[in-house]
C-alpha cells in the first residue's frame, strides 16, 4: 500500500518524491524503469529500427520502379517513325536521345538513393554505439558546461 513520509524540499517532484512504497519512492521507481527501459528493450528497438528506416528511403526514392525503367525514354517522349529512311532515322536517334537523358536522370536519383542509405545506416551506427553514453552524457555535459 502506498504511504505518504515527510516530504522532501529540496525535490521540484514533491508531490511524488514523498509517496513511497515499501521504502521505494515513485521517482526511484520511474528511474529504475527508464534505465531498465534504455539498456534493455530501447536499444533493441534502436537496432530494429534500421530496417525501416532504409526501406523507407528506398520507397522515397522509388528505387525498385526506378531500377525496373532504367532504360526507358524520359517521361515517355518518343518519336514514331515515319515512312522514309530520313525520318526513321532521325526517330531513333530521337529516341535514343530520350532514353539517354531517361538514364542518366534515373541513374542520379539512385546514386542519391544510395547515399542516403549509406547516410542512414552510419547515423544509425553511431546511434547504438552512443545509445549506453546518452544518460550519462544527461548528467556529465551540463557538469562540464558549469566548469567551463
Amino acid at each position: 500500500s502506498l504511504s505518504r513520509t515527510k516530504p522532501c524540499n529540496d525535490c521540484p517532484l514533491v508531490s511524488l518524491c514523498y509517496i513511497s512504497v515499501c521504502n521505494v519512492t515513485i521517482v526511484d521507481m520511474l528511474v529504475l524503469s527508464f534505465f531498465s527501459w534504455w539498456y534493455g528493450q530501447g536499444w533493441k528497438q534502436a537496432f530494429s529500427s534500421i530496417g525501416p528506416r532504409v526501406s523507407g528511403i528506398t520507397e522515397a526514392f522509388s528505387v525498385g520502379q526506378l531500377l525496373k525503367t532504367l532504360f526507358a525514354p524520359w517521361k515517355r517522349i518518343t518519336t514514331n517513325p515515319g515512312s522514309s529512311i530520313e525520318q526513321k532515322v532521325r526517330a531513333m536517334i530521337d529516341n535514343l536521345v530520350s532514353r539517354a537523358i531517361g538514364f542518366c536522370v534515373r541513374i542520379g536519383v539512385l546514386i542519391a538513393a544510395g547515399i542516403s542509405i549509406v547516410a542512414v545506416i552510419i547515423l544509425s551506427v553511431a546511434q547504438i554505439i552512443l545509445w549506453p553514453l546518452a544518460p550519462i552524457g544527461v548528467i556529465l555535459l551540463p557538469l562540464i558546461g558549469l566548469m567551463a
